[in-house]
């Protein structure tokens, strides 16, 4: 097999299918797993018949136990053999009959508007970083993005004037987002630092920058939520993304409409934001309390 059939499943996954650039990633990766068990057992992987994808499964799987892993690697294998059956590669795909391990409907944590604050009062203020990890919290809760959203957002994309940003989501979509009065407000005040800094030419555009004038990444934004919400006194496992997920909770519970919330967060699917936007359990048991007859006639 190739390397040029690889550049082209490459290209297929960035231009024809649209993925993020950690999605391509993720099933390259996964791509390179097969590879080198097929070449460890003397076959190509577009020769490959469904009995050996399955051992090839087994022996990812004798390690790597959570089924969500699972779940992607045979999203990564079965997104590889379409392509080869798209492009006659191949005349049948061996995958297509691969069973994916079944996944629970788990939410995601969720803050509540005072532990946001607490996290928000636990921002030193005299440091130099403190007006722009301040400006982030308010990017990620007010207006809902995701972290990737957040590290790539270019300053000749934000309207001010408008109260709007656009922003590029997952497969290159782009949307406008509406940027809050406050979120404004903390964005300003973190320009006034950001012009104090020796800016690298090519991140010239990005909104957010570490101290050397580079872009930041992925895992500082993750450090910075992290170490807040341990100062905070918040015992809860988050994440950047505990930020976008309760800002569309907060908005589901004081009456905005789901389609409205699908739109905020670039889903393609109303199914994924009725996953991402649940009721709080409090607000059940307080329906029950309320509502049963058993429990009004006490």
């Amino acid at each position: 097999m190739q390397s040029v059939l690889y550049r082209q499943y490459h290209t297929y996954l960035k231009l024809e299918r649209s993925l993020s650039d950690n999605t391509v990633e993720g099933y390259e990766q996964d791509l390179e797993k097969l590879r080198s068990y097929c070449e460890s057992n003397g076959i190509e992987p577009k020769n490959a018949t469904f009995l050996q994808l399955q051992e090839f499964l087994y022996t990812q799987f004798k390690t790597d136990t959570n089924p969500r892993s699972q779940a992607r690697i045979i999203s990564g294998i079965r997104s590889f053999y379409r392509f080869l059956l798209y492009n006659k590669y191949i005349d049948k795909d061996p995958s297509e009959l691969l069973e994916s391990p079944k996944l629970g409907e788990h939410l995601p944590e969720v803050l509540s508007v005072d532990e946001i604050d607490r996290m928000i009062a636990a921002i030193d203020m005299s440091k130099p970083e403190g007006r722009r990890n301040r400006a982030i919290i308010e990017m990620l809760y007010g207006s809902g993005l995701r972290v990737s959203e957040l590290v790539t957002l270019k300053l000749s994309n934000m309207y001010h004037e408008e109260g709007y940003m656009l922003v590029e989501g997952k497969g290159s979509k782009q949307r406008l987002v509406p940027v809050s009065p406050e979120a404004e407000k903390q964005f300003g005040l973190w320009m006034a630092d950001r012009a104090l800094l020796d800016v690298k030419p090519d991140y010239s555009d990005y909104a957010f920058l570490n101290r050397y004038g580079r872009g930041l990444t992925r895992s500082m934004i993750f450090h910075i939520i992290k170490t807040l919400a341990e100062e905070a006194g918040i015992r809860k496992n988050i994440s950047p993304h505990t930020l976008r997920h309760s800002f569309a909770t907060h908005l589901l519970q004081n009456g905005a409409d789901l389609r409205i919330i699908q739109q905020l967060l670039g889903h393609e699917s109303i199914t994924t934001t009725e996953i991402y936007t649940h009721i709080d359990v409090q607000d059940l048991r307080n329906a029950i309390l309320k509502f049963h007859p058993k429990n009004r006639r006490n």
